[in-house]
C-alpha cells in the first residue's frame, strides 16, 4: 500500500504510532479537522478528497475509549463523505477487551458489546495487536487481522538479556504467549499461577517452574494497574530469584499507580510498544519498539 494511494489519519490516541507508520509506509497524512461544540459533541470533516484513495485511521483506545471510539467512528464517516475508496482502521490496543466472559448473572460483557459498536464502523479491514481475550477474534463482524508483538519485543530484550535469565508469563492465560517469548530468546518458561479477585488485585497460589537464583524477564500483553505484575514479582522473589527484573509487554497502558507499583517491585527495564501513549519520564528505563512495520505488513498483505 505504498503506491501515493495512502492517506494516514492520525486519532488522539496515536499521534507516534502514525508518525512511524508514516516512514513505513511512505504515505502523508490526511488533512481533516475535529471541532467541539459547546455542548461538548464533536463534529469531524475531511478537508480533502480523498477520491480513489484508500484511508487509514489509527487511533488506540486509552480512556476515555468510549470517546476514542466515537471519535474514530466519526472520521470514518467523514472519510466515506470525502469518497474514500476503502476504509482501514489500526487499532493496536483493544479497551475492553479483559472482559471476555459472563462471570456474574446480571453483569455486562464489555468485550463483545465494544467490538460490536466498533464494527458499525463498517471498516474494510481491522488490524489490532495482541488481542487479549484468546476468543477476542470472533467478537467483530467486519475483517479483522491481529498481529502479534512478542517476536518484536524478545529481539529488543536479547541485546541485554541476563546470562541465565527465565521467561516468566505472570499468569497461566498467557502461557502460550510467554512460550514463544521463551522459544524465540531460548531461554527457560516459568509461569506464575494467579486467581483475580477484581480489576486491581490478584492473589498468587504458586510457581511453575525453576527460577532459584536466576534474573526474570516477565513478559505480558498489557500492563493496567501493575497489580498483576507487582503479585508475580513478589512470589517470584519468594521462590529465590536473583537479580535483575525485566518486563516486557505490547501494551504499557499504565493507569491509576502502576507506575508506582512497577518502581516499587524493582523493575530495571521495561520493554513496550508504541500501541498506547507512553509516559516520557519514568523512574525506570524503558526500550520502547515500534509496531509500524508489523501493521504496515499487515495492510500491504
Amino acid at each position: 500500500m505504498s503506491d501515493g494511494r495512502i492517506r494516514l489519519f492520525a486519532g488522539s490516541a496515536a499521534q507516534a504510532l502514525t508518525q512511524a507508520l508514516m516512514q513505513a509506509l511512505d504515505a502523508p497524512l490526511g488533512r481533516f479537522e475535529l471541532r467541539r461544540f459547546p455542548d461538548g459533541e464533536a463534529q469531524v470533516e475531511v478537508t480533502e478528497s480523498l477520491a480513489g484513495l484508500d484511508a487509514v485511521l489509527v487511533q488506540s483506545f486509552t480512556a476515555p475509549a468510549a470517546e476514542r471510539l466515537f471519535e474514530l467512528l466519526l472520521l470514518a464517516e467523514a472519510c466515506r463523505q470525502a469518497s474514500a475508496a476503502r476504509v482501514f482502521a489500526v487499532t493496536p490496543y483493544m479497551a475492553y477487551a479483559r472482559q471476555d466472559r459472563v462471570t456474574r448473572e446480571g453483569r455486562a460483557v464489555g468485550g463483545p458489546l465494544f467490538a460490536q459498536l466498533l464494527s458499525a464502523g463498517r471498516f474494510d479491514r481491522l488490524i489490532t495487536a495482541d488481542l487479549h481475550a484468546e476468543a477476542g477474534g470472533g467478537w467483530f463482524t467486519v475483517p479483522l487481522t491481529q498481529v502479534s508483538a512478542i517476536d518484536l519485543l524478545a529481539a529488543a530484550v536479547r541485546p541485554t538479556l541476563p546470562q541465565g535469565a527465565v521467561a516468566v508469563s505472570p499468569d497461566l492465560g498467557g502461557a502460550k504467549r510467554a512460550d514463544r517469548f521463551a522459544r524465540a530468546l531460548g531461554v527457560p518458561l516459568a509461569i506464575v499461577h494467579k486467581t483475580r479477585q477484581d480489576g486491581r488485585s490478584v492473589v498468587v497460589h504458586r510457581v511453575l517452574g525453576d527460577v532459584r537464583g536466576r534474573p526474570i524477564v516477565i513478559v505480558d500483553d498489557m500492563i493496567a494497574t501493575g497489580g498483576t505484575i507487582e503479585a508475580a514479582v513478589g512470589a517470584l522473589r519468594e521462590a529465590g530469584c536473583a537479580g535483575s527484573i525485566h518486563v516486557a509487554a505490547t501494551h504499557a497502558v499504565l493507569a491509576e499507580d502502576a507506575v508506582r507499583k512497577l518502581a516499587g517491585s524493582g523493575l530495571a527495564r521495561l520493554f513496550c510498544t508504541d500501541s498506547v501513549p507512553v509516559p516520557a519520564s519514568l523512574p525506570f528505563e524503558v526500550t520502547l519498539t515500534s509496531l509500524a512495520p508489523l501493521i504496515a505488513a499487515a495492510l500491504s498483505g
